[in-house]
């Protein structure tokens, strides 16, 4: 039995509840505010070590691509003082000796192609003489990176080759003799097993030009467009490329960052509660059962809590599959949609060749039946029959028209009358005018003017653009197209406008970038194309600076055939 003293003992030595609760609040938050600020501190210091390993990763690279074109432009510079060299430009012929040197140097500097032109731009000798892309006999008088080495030196440029297609950067440097600048040296090095280097990193790493358009990228489909704006959660550093006005972005998760900082704080955390588990050991067997049932109950909240976080990351993980079933339904159809379009167009053509013969064979029933009938025949029969006639031939024309356009371009520039493509193009787009009521406004073309182009690409940059100025009428009340010719005597300009709505500054300063284009649904690489076909056959495409209140006006200039 307990004595009287006991009996006198107070109930309890622990604090009120009240006050019991207070406490423990204020250490909960006293805790709370010091994980914090270790969460801070290790994160803050975190991400001052991944700024500098991503900055001194982005410095790597950078130099990187400084040797590769310090190498390059020393080749360029040294095959410009080359005997050789020299005397293939002073002598103004395609040298096949030059050119087997220039196929040594090439592999031997892993450059993608060095090309010699002399002070015309035409190409006189190449390292890929022998190959079905040479570039020897080719006019590059376009390039700016020949027309500024004439005049400065040395020049450098990236862009798409006009032959190959491939992007890749231009390095060239003139060559010299006593009366100055007699050609120039050409230097094209490509970047694929750069690009492919930096995509196996989890990093994203970009090169961009001093306007903020992307030239290189671990990602290739980034190419030619503006710099992606960087994630919230992704830490940027940028570079400068020496010997180019490039700039290197490297873009890292800034996920390790806050990995660290959460296992830091973790660990902190797990010191503090050894460190109150082992100042409640002294309590730890009066107070048991409350424990066991406080653990019960923590038991329960954490299982309920784990359920719901588990639940809730199953709903994210189906919601995530239900969206890429939805895009994988949609690439499929696009597939298919491209597919039907690829047979419709096949379609097209074997049925445009097969109706021929029938077609004929319409045509000269219904002549021998007006020839039967005579003069003294039925007139309503004789109009009938002589309507026959003008359809089948108007069909007969545009099934040969269809037949043309679809046949494969041959790549070969010859002579081509001019009043003939602009015909041919006219009569492919003549439906969509005459349901939109679009009148055409055509100034007459003299049948014996030629220009230097191929027939089936000169046809595609006409009816690219008659399209386009077609799909500018929407909603124009009175709208029209006028196309003119002015021939010189050296080049013909086809010159092409509309009564749209015309161009807005900024669009016209991107129109002719690949993949810029303000159509739903369009892809920005028609006018791309279809200027690299005009320089191809030595002319060029280019637009008026839009006027305010006036539609567009494209310019497509050709060499006139001699």
């Amino acid at each position: 039995m307990p004595s009287d003293a006991d009996s006198h003992r107070p109930s309890s030595r622990r604090l009120p509840p009240r006050r019991r609760f207070v406490l423990r609040l204020g250490l909960c938050l006293a805790a709370l505010v010091l994980l914090g600020a270790v969460f801070a501190a290790a994160r803050g210091q975190a991400l001052v070590r991944l700024g500098a390993q991503t900055e001194a990763a982005a410095r790597i690279r950078a130099l990187a691509l400084d040797s590769i074109l310090a190498k390059q432009r020393a080749v360029a510079a040294i095959l410009a003082d080359d005997r050789e060299v020299i005397a293939a430009l002073g002598a103004r012929e395609t040298g096949a000796a030059v050119s087997r040197k220039l196929e040594r140097v090439q592999a031997e500097t892993q450059s993608t192609v060095i090309y010699l032109l002399d002070d015309q731009g035409r190409a006189i000798s190449a390292s890929n003489f022998d190959e079905p892309g040479s570039f020897v006999g080719q006019d590059y008088s376009f390039r700016d990176y020949f027309r500024a080495a004439m005049t400065s030196g040395t020049a450098l440029q990236f862009a798409l080759g006009t032959v190959s297609n491939r992007p890749g950067l231009y390095l060239s440097h003139d060559v010299r003799d006593g009366s100055g600048a007699i050609g120039v040296v050409v230097v094209k090095v490509e970047f694929d097993a750069v690009e492919a280097a930096w995509a196996a990193s989890r990093d994203r790493t970009r090169v961009t030009d001093m306007g903020g358009t992307v030239l290189l990228s671990s990602r290739p489909s980034e190419r030619f467009a503006p710099m992606p704006a960087s994630q919230g959660d992704h830490l940027s550093v940028a570079v400068p490329v020496e010997g180019a006005d490039w700039r290197l972005v490297q873009e890292v998760s800034g996920a390790p960052a806050l990995e660290t900082a959460a296992l830091t704080t973790g660990g902190v955390g797990l010191a503090l509660g050894l460190g109150a588990l082992g100042i409640g050991q002294a309590s730890r067997a009066r107070r048991r059962a409350e424990r066991r049932q406080a653990a019960e109950r923590q038991y329960r909240d954490d299982l309920e809590r784990a359920v719901a976080e588990r639940t809730e990351a199953l709903s994210a993980e189906m919601h995530e599959r239900r969206a890429a079933e939805r895009r994988l339904a949609e690439l499929q159809a696009d597939l298919v949609q491209a597919n039907k379009l690829a047979a419709l167009g096949q379609t097209a053509a074997g049925v445009a060749h097969e109706v021929n013969q029938p077609l004929a064979t319409i045509r000269v029933l219904a002549e021998t039946g007006l020839d039967v009938l005579g003069d003294e025949g039925d007139p309503e029969v004789s109009g009938n029959l002589a309507t026959i006639v003008r359809m089948t031939s108007r069909i007969a024309q545009i099934t040969t028209e269809l037949r043309n356009f679809a046949r494969k371009a041959t790549g070969e520039i010859t002579q081509v009358s001019l009043a003939e493509a602009v015909k041919a193009s006219l009569l492919l787009t003549e439906s969509r005018r005459r349901s939109g009521d679009i009148p055409l406004e055509l100034a007459p073309i003299d049948p014996g003017l030629r220009v230097m182009a191929e027939t089936v690409r000169l046809e595609q940059v006409l009816v690219n653009l008659l399209q386009n100025a077609e799909e500018a009428q929407g909603g124009q009340p009175r709208p029209w197209i006028r196309l003119g010719v002015e021939a010189g005597d050296d080049a013909v300009t086809v010159t092409l406008a509309d009564n749209g709505p015309g161009l807005d500054p900024a669009q016209a300063e991107r129109l002719f970038t690949p993949f810029a284009t303000t159509k739903p649904g369009g892809l920005g690489l028609g006018l791309v194309i279809a200027r690299e076909i005009a320089r191809e056959f030595g002319g060029d495409l280019r637009a008026d600076p839009p006027v305010p209140g006036q539609g567009a006006v494209f310019r497509l200039t050709l060499r006139r055939a001699p």
